[in-house]
């Protein structure tokens, strides 16, 4: 498998450092508010990631934090008179109820950074004692200017950065460069003791030591959103190989933005959109099929338009698995036909060629609709259950992977609907065809279509 280093500007062959097993750090959100569209594509990208390597049989480590304790958190703790605590527990809630219902899995561990406040201190207590950081009226920062490779994920130099937007001027920095690895308490603040004083962690120091904590102090894999690449990532990258004095990640991975109607997402434009918000207008399937349609690395553009071609690309699928099933429940043959499965078992092998092609979603995705239509055109009501069986195994296999296709449309009938169906069954057997036809219409208007055929009557959810 080749993936895309940003750290090397290039695609390299995955090798972890243990054989069969995979160390993976994915920044998690800072829990003050739902999270948005644009967190969701890293939270979905690198849930594929994970869901791939173990497909191909490796046991992953993953982990992806909450950032509970930060300027945000404490902003918003202020606005809703409730505690930092109180906030953290509410939004850690949403996520959760987000992210299942976009299908992501949950991290191997989700640590808080409030929980590891010890390994916080520890790593800082460190970096000052060789000399790495250093202490100004109970902040401590980190010296960039002593690890000589500041600035080698980004590609910027040290002596060439210029102050951004994220870098705070304090006259009290040795350099403007210079970060927070603990900030003293202000007035009103939650603070932890600390050799130097009461205060609370950097955002940057949290990472470095809840990946070092659960995963060592060498990983396989680090990811994250585009925009962590610096200072985040850079600064994680300096304090964690400073600290420990071996490589901190070994490939490092990032997705691209998420674009709204062909233009940057922001608040200020009032294109703002939270996957919650989403949610209310199309299913959070849709959204996860959405965000797979586009190789990761590359921007995708979020629109109304094509959210609707999402969901119709979608039902494509379920519609073929549908048909399979109902094939299945049908058949009379217990048999296989290899003349009529062909060559399905090629789809499999495309499939995992563009995910080995550094997680190519897209062609992956293309692949599953070349097998759905292979399957529409070659298996029939005619063909044998194994036949038939075999063919279903193969397209929840692939989409499984992907994490798609999770619902089971027929199961979940309520009792009106399974009457509604009941009832005009009884009416087309008494020839009462009116009736039968209101209820069809009846039923359309709920999402339902009931298509006759000879094996019986086919549900169909729209």
């Amino acid at each position: 498998m080749k993936l895309y280093n940003t750290l090397t500007k290039r695609k390299e062959e995955f090798i972890p450092l243990k054989p069969g097993e995979v160390k993976m750090y994915s920044c998690g959100p800072t829990v003050y508010d739902y999270f948005h569209i644009g967190n969701a594509r890293p939270f979905i990208i690198f849930d594929i990631l994970r869901r791939f390597l173990e497909y191909r049989g490796y046991k992953v480590i993953f982990v992806q934090n909450f950032t509970d304790i930060d300027d945000k958190m404490i902003r918003r703790a202020n606005e809703e008179g409730k505690t930092v605590a109180e906030i953290a527990e509410k939004y850690i809630r949403e996520y959760y109820v987000d992210a299942h219902g976009l299908g992501i899995k949950d991290p191997t561990y989700a640590p808080r950074a409030t929980e590891n406040i010890d390994a916080i201190i520890d790593m800082i207590k460190t970096l000052v004692d060789k000399g790495y950081a250093y202490v100004v009226d109970g902040d401590v920062y980190f010296k960039t200017s002593k690890f000589e490779e500041y600035g080698k994920l980004s590609g910027h130099r040290l002596e060439d950065l210029e102050l951004g937007a994220r870098i705070e001027v304090d006259e009290r920095k040795e350099n403007a460069m210079d970060f927070a690895l603990w900030k003293a308490q202000k007035p009103g603040e939650p603070a932890w003791d600390s050799p130097w004083g009461k205060g609370r962690p950097g955002w940057h120091i949290e990472c470095s030591a809840m990946a070092n904590r659960y995963l060592g102090e060498t990983i396989d894999i680090h990811s994250g959103g585009q925009d962590l690449i610096f200072p985040h990532h850079e600064n994680e990258i300096a304090q964690s190989e400073a600290c420990n004095g071996k490589p901190f990640a070994r490939y490092w991975l990032h997705n691209g933005f998420i674009n709204i109607n062909n233009e940057k997402m922001s608040k200020s434009r009032g294109n703002f959109f939270t996957v919650r918000d989403i949610a209310k207008h199309y299913d959070y399937e849709v959204i996860r099929f959405f965000l797979l349609s586009a190789h990761y690395r590359s921007p995708i553009n979020f629109s109304d338009a094509l959210l609707e071609q999402a969901k119709s690309a979608l039902n494509r699928i379920y519609e073929c698995r549908d048909n399979l099933r109902f094939f299945l429940s049908k058949a009379e043959k217990d048999t296989f036909e290899e003349d009529i499965y062909g060559n399905l078992d090629i789809y499999r092998d495309r499939f995992i060629e563009a995910m080995e092609d550094d997680l190519n979603t897209a062609d992956a995705l293309a692949a599953i609709f070349e097998l759905v239509r292979e399957i529409n055109t070659r298996i029939t009501a005619n063909a044998g259950k194994k036949t038939i069986s075999k063919a279903l195994d193969l397209l929840d296999e692939l989409t499984g992977v992907l994490g798609i296709m999770r619902k089971e449309y027929e199961n979940d009938l309520d009792e009106n609907i399974r009457a509604l169906i009941e009832e005009r069954q009884k009416a087309r057997a008494e020839r009462n065809f009116k009736r039968a036809d209101e209820i069809r219409d009846q039923l359309r208007k709920m999402g339902i279509e009931l298509q006759d055929t000879p094996q019986g009557v086919k549900v169909v959810r729209k």
